[in-house]
Formats: structure tokens, sequence, C-alpha cells
């Protein structure tokens, strides 16, 4: 049984501390909003984000950072990705010395092209680092549906350690030590969620939706081994298994967010009308510039990429989509 801090008390943060809590630690949040840790800590509840779910009574909540860094030195982040850089400046004067930083954000840092492992050791100077990734969808996690998830680290002791602090009845983990992979992996994902939902949007059906998720896990693993990541890890539950979720699920947002962008062709229609954080939109130029900087080519992501910045309409990405010349399938080249 270890104490873990959670920053971040949204969905996703409240969601991996009550799995951090079924799996017997104790628990404190980290949030800004000062009524939703009152909440969480009179009434159990987070009814901003998770509607009527009890969080478990070994959790507690608060705004204060020193509190929050004192409490523990298990540090898990579930912040947005893109301001993940600059709450670690503001919090790295806070941090125990070797303390265990787990990062739950999948994304790709827009101005830098970094993931969120090497954010962590930039800013925090540690090696002390994992990640945990996989098809984890909150509203259906939140409910103790069984779900399976990656940790990776860069030793197998951090990614064991790691388990150990996630591992329950229903949420089974497993190791990796291809950190790289599993995060490509689990930020690209959210851009291939994009352009299924975009498919769906406008009225396409399920050749089209296998056809985009097929063929951008191509790109994920094409990606992955052109950095010297294991490719293979986009066949696991950080590449394959994520898809599956974000792009299968009306639950996730990267895909409803796509939906109405099909359906409008207009990107301020879809920022209205999906008032969450929605990482396949700020990461997609992000990893179309990592594989332009390597020579591969990723028609998908480009063509999400440019309807993002307003280049292209839905419609006119996947046209382009279907006149690119085909060639001798392959999983990594």
């Amino acid at each position: 049984m270890s104490k873990v801090t959670v920053f971040g008390a949204g969905q996703w943060g409240s969601t991996m501390a009550q799995v951090l809590s079924d799996a017997g630690n104790h628990v404190l949040m980290w949030g800004r909003d000062q009524a939703v840790i009152d909440e969480i800590n009179k009434s159990r509840t987070n009814s901003k984000y998770l509607d009527n779910s009890i969080l478990p009574n070994g959790i507690s909540a608060t705004t204060n950072l020193t509190d929050a860094f004192e409490y523990s030195s298990i540090y898990v982040l579930a912040v947005p990705a893109q301001s993940l850089r600059e709450n670690l400046k503001a919090w790295k004067n806070l941090a125990a010395p070797n303390a265990l930083f787990i990062s739950t954000l999948k994304g790709i840092e827009v101005s830098t092209q970094l993931r969120m492992s090497q954010i962590i050791q930039d800013v925090m100077e540690t090696d002390n680092v994992a990640i945990i990734t996989g098809p984890n969808l909150a509203n259906e996690l939140i409910l103790r549906q069984p779900a399976g998830a990656v940790v990776a680290a860069h030793t197998n002791i951090i990614a064991e350690k790691t388990v150990k602090l996630f591992a329950t009845p229903y949420y089974r983990v497993y190791t990796s030590v291809d950190v790289l992979g599993c995060e490509f992996a689990g930020a690209i994902k959210s851009i291939i969620a994009l352009a299924v939902g975009m498919s769906i949007g406008m009225g396409f059906g399920e050749n089209t939706q296998a056809m985009v998720i097929t063929r951008g896990l191509n790109e994920v693993a094409r990606l992955s081994a052109a950095h010297g990541a294991d490719p293979l890890s986009s066949a696991g539950l950080a590449g394959m298994g994520d898809l599956v979720a974000s792009c299968g699920s009306p639950l996730s947002r990267n895909r409803t967010f796509g939906e109405v962008l099909g359906r409008s062709g207009s990107m301020a229609t879809a920022r209205e009308q999906v008032a969450k954080t929605v990482e396949g939109v700020a990461s997609s130029s992000a990893v179309l510039q990592i594989a332009k900087n390597v020579g591969i080519e990723v028609p998908v992501i480009e063509a999400v990429a440019d309807v993002c910045a307003g280049t292209l309409t839905p419609m006119q990405a996947f046209d382009r989509l279907m006149e690119i010349t085909t060639r001798g399938e392959n999983f990594i080249r």
C-alpha cells in the first residue's frame, strides 16, 4: 500500500484516483476548482465530470500544491497534455527527491514535438518516469468495467513498481519498456479517431472506418519503427487496443469531435459543441512534423492535420486519401 498524489481532478484524474484507491493505495487528488475539491471531500462525488459516480472513501482532495507534493513521492499526472510543461515548471521546486512521475497523458507537445515522458525528463531532470496507456474510456472505467492497460518505463523495475500501484480485479495492467512506441501509439490514436469521426459525420459506413483504422495503425507502426521503437507495440493494448476503443465508441471525445466536424465542415462549430480537451486536434500538426522529420508518409495523419488547420474540408481530405497511389500492403513498410 502506497500514498499517491493525482494531479488533476477532472474526469480522467478522478477515474485514475478511483483505480489507485481500489488497488489499495491512499490517494490525494489535487485540482484548481475549489468547488470540485469540496464536493469530493464532502460527498465523495464529482458531479461536474462523473455524474452520479461515488468515489472511494480512501480518496481525499486539495487545492493546496504544497500539501499535494508533501503527501507522497509518487505523482500521477492527469492534466491536459499541452499544459504539462507549464505546470511542471511551476511545480519543480515542490517535488520530493527521487519522486516517481507517472504520465497518464496522450499527446505530443505542439511547440517542441516532444512526448509527455520527454517533457517530464526535461523539466524535472529525472529518469524516474513511467507512462500508463491503453483503451481506457473514463466513462466505462469509473463503472469498474473490465479493462486493460500498459505501463511503459525505461526499466522493468520502474514498470513493475507502477503496475502494482494500479492493478485491480477489473484493471489488468501489463508492462513494457517500449516507452516511445507506447507513447506514439497513444498520441496518434487520437488523430485517427478524429478521421473516423469525420467519416461517420459525413455518413460513411463500416468499410470506410475499417480502412481508416487499419491504415492509421500502419502509420503508427511505421512512424514508431522509424524512431527505433518496436512496431509490434502498435498491435497491442497501447496501439490497436486504444484505436478500437477510441474509434469505435461514441464516448470518445476525439471521435465525437470528428463527427461534428464531418457533419458541419466547421472547426468552429466542432469546438463549440465539444467543449472538452480534444488532444488529437492539438497533436495532429506536431505528429505530422515528426513524420516529415524522418521522411515517413502519413496520409491519414496529414489529412486530419490539414482539416484542423483549415486548409481542407473533411470531404476534400477523404477525396485526397482515395487518390493516393496504392502499393503492396505491409505492416511497417
